[in-house]
């Protein structure tokens, strides 16, 4: 019976949906309903309060929604991801050409059209697609100020392999630079940028545009190897006291894992492999081994203390790296809402 109602059902194209005529909202409002309720919420949480309660608010009036309505949000939300991955390939003319062969001319037009300034060339478009090995020998002996000013447009693990590149007195003052970098005139990132490579397009509009700062920075440090970000972290505090804590309070290291309290760093041990632990706490202070230790049943702990002195020595490479790849879960179960860390000057939590 349900297969023969299946059956009269007229099949839905692809090619036939339309770009539906409605508010943007409305349209994240559908495809979060779509994708259901554990996938919607780990988005949700990466929005500000005020996304989250204008999407709320969209998906609340949302009452019956035709299969074809969310297939239609479904496709151009595939079209869009899909234009944008094009895009950063290979630039607008690129992701044109691929969207035309893809899903045709008429089709490519009206998904560009409505990405809208989106697919607009930002500046240090042909640098953000260039190697960033190539690109650091290019700008190796450029003074500090011009490589934090490109560096801020670039994506963090380019920045990173870029900022390695350098020496370590050279690595804080580009680190220097680029925290304290603000707003930058049109006019002096054109010239930068034009010297970088000719073929880059200009800057659209003549505003002032907001790049660099803290953030910037710490989007660095969290993908260079660790020495680098000690480097620059212990020489920030002798020059730039002020702005070493202040990234210092954004910038999750290691040692941390003291801030991280007791049942959020249970909640982390369910994570990360046990050799992993074992090589990070190699050379790291007694406290922070106690953390753990106190965390753990009795006999793990003498199992993980045993392994420590089995290991013999440890290559610092292979600490930092196993440090690193915890950091990485603990900031990924901390953006889940799973792990609370305590960080100095933040309001204490009341249970």
């Amino acid at each position: 019976m349900n297969k023969e109602k299946e059956e009269e059902l007229p099949p839905i194209k692809i090619e036939d949906l339309p770009i539906l005529d409605i508010p943007g909202r409305a349209k994240a409002a559908i495809l979060l309903i779509f994708l259901g309720p554990e996938t919607s919420g780990a988005i949700l949480q990466s929005l500000s309060d005020a996304e989250i309660e204008t999407l709320t608010i969209e998906i609340a009036k949302q009452r019956k929604i035709s299969t074809e309505d969310k297939l239609a949000v479904l496709f151009e939300f595939e079209q869009q991801m899909m234009a944008r991955k094009f895009y950063a390939e290979g630039g607008l003319e690129y992701a044109k050409h691929l969207l035309e062969q893809t899903i045709g001319p008429g089709k490519a037009l009206e998904i560009l059209a409505k990405m809208g300034t989106s697919l607009q060339i930002q500046p240090f478009e042909a640098a953000r697609t260039a190697d960033p090995t190539q690109l650091a020998t290019l700008i190796q002996n450029e003074h500090p100020q011009t490589v934090a000013l490109i560096l801020a447009y670039l994506q963090p693990e380019k920045s990173a392999v870029i900022l390695q590149s350098m020496t370590p007195d050279t690595q804080v003052e580009i680190a220097k630079r680029l925290a304290l970098m603000d707003r930058t005139s049109p006019d002096i990132t054109r010239e930068v940028e034009n010297y970088l490579e000719e073929r880059l397009s200009s800057i659209i509009g003549q505003d002032f545009t907001s790049v660099g700062g803290i953030d910037s920075l710490i989007g660095v440090l969290n993908a260079v190897e660790r020495a680098v970000e000690k480097n620059i972290i212990e020489t920030m505090e002798v020059q730039e006291p002020s702005l070493a804590e202040e990234v210092k309070k954004r910038l999750f290291v290691f040692e941390d894992v003291v801030l991280i309290d007791d049942r959020s760093l249970q909640r982390l041990m369910k994570e990360i492999d046990m050799k992993d632990l074992s090589v990070s706490l190699k050379g790291v202070t007694d406290e922070v081994k106690e953390k753990f230790y106190k965390n753990m049943s009795k006999r793990a702990a003498e199992m993980l203390k045993e392994e420590m002195a089995y290991m013999g020595p440890v290559r610092m490479r292979d600490v930092d790296q196993a440090q690193q790849r915890i950091v990485a879960i603990v900031k990924k179960l901390e953006a889940r809402g799973e792990v609370v860390i305590s960080r100095p000057g933040e309001e204490e939590l009341i249970g």
